[in-house]
């Protein structure tokens, strides 16, 4: 009985290089400070009667998950599709 093997198989992908840290970082601006600015316009007057450690807890509690999970992926994402779009 013979045995045989498959050849691996190789698939070619053009992954987009990861931004550099100079476009991270203001990617990461353009979504914190928008973000930050409306929590505190939409939490602001409900929050009012807290200490300010308290009131940047709970601001910081939305925004940080907001900003990483939603905004810069977003964000992101649509710097790449205009990086396409220039090819």
């Amino acid at each position: 009985m013979s045995t045989t093997t498959a050849a691996p198989v190789s698939t070619t992908t053009t992954a987009a290089a990861a931004p550099s840290v100079h476009v991270r970082a203001l990617v990461t601006w353009l979504a914190v400070y928008p973000a930050i600015t409306l929590a505190q316009l939409l939490l602001g007057p409900s929050l009012a009667g807290l200490s300010v450690p308290l009131r940047v807890l709970v601001i910081t509690a939305v925004v940080v998950p907001t900003v990483v999970y939603l905004l810069v992926p977003g964000l992101l994402k649509a710097r790449a599709a205009l990086l396409r779009q220039r090819r």
